[in-house]
């Protein structure tokens, strides 16, 4: 974790920014979680990705899943300790076929460790792809009969449980799987009209997805904070002349696969 996170965070709260972040957990200890509730983080998403320690290692090549549920486990008792609400915490799992058949105790895992809300994740994958993060791994668009089955049974189950269960940039995760019928898919984003993000290093990018669609940054770096104030880049001619591409037939080639390949 970043050393001076609880003070980044802390300057954006006292400017009014609702503030949040991802994480993978493995170092959200009980100093730096009090640090963070105390800085006053709005949300904390925790990607996990598997409901047990095999599949974990599996897509993430490391045997951490005991020590981040550990980690979770903890920060939630603190957060009740403490009587407060913030952050929200949700659980991430991105949709992977070798891992559909998780979902379900994801679900549960969430319920037990106090976690209200659960996500279930677009893959975004390089056209060659890397390790699980390819075409034939994904569910968008490619959904079976179990895998329909399997997203029926956690949206049973966390509706029994209380357990919040969505998809990222959908309403549901059944919409998020998926394929629409329109022509130019990727018109239906509004990031690049609602959102600004920004690297630790001050680029301007269009949205998250953006540097896991295609290798180097400078083709969508769309102004750089270091340089520039906000309005400036808002309002410049790298993120005009981004947007009209967007709502063409021949958006930004970061934008050409969503909601083609995976989900907006």
């Amino acid at each position: 974790m970043v050393r001076e996170l609880p003070r980044m965070v802390r300057y954006l709260k006292e400017r009014g920014t609702y503030v949040l972040f991802n994480t993978n957990g493995t170092l959200l200890n009980r100093r730096k979680g009090r640090q963070l509730i105390d800085a006053g983080l709005d949300e904390l998403r925790v990607s996990l990705d598997a409901a047990e320690a095999p599949a974990f290692k599996m897509v993430r090549g490391l045997d951490l899943f005991d020590r981040i549920v550990a980690n979770l486990r903890s920060f939630v008792v603190m957060q009740r300790e403490l009587k407060v609400t913030a952050p929200r915490v949700s659980l991430w799992l991105t949709g992977l076929k070798e891992t559909m058949e998780q979902l379900p105790a994801f679900v549960r895992l969430a319920y037990e460790l106090g976690v209200s809300e659960v996500y279930l994740q677009r893959l975004v994958f390089f056209p060659g792809g890397i390790g699980l993060a390819r075409r034939q791994s994904a569910l968008f668009d490619q959904l079976e009969a179990r895998d329909e089955e399997l997203l029926r049974e956690a949206q049973s189950l966390s509706a029994s449980l209380g357990v919040t269960f969505n998809a990222s940039g959908a309403a549901d995760p059944s919409t998020s799987v998926t394929k629409k019928g329109s022509r130019n898919p990727w018109s239906l984003c509004r990031r690049p009209w609602t959102l600004m993000y920004f690297t630790a290093n001050g680029r301007a990018l269009p949205c998250c997805i953006a540097p896991f669609s295609m290798r180097g940054y400078d083709s969508f770096t769309l102004g750089d904070a270091t340089q520039q104030t906000l309005r400036e880049i808002w309002n410049g001619s790298r993120y005009e002349e981004f947007r009209r591409a967007l709502l063409s037939d021949r958006p930004h080639p970061a934008c050409s696969n969503c909601g083609v390949r995976w989900s907006l």
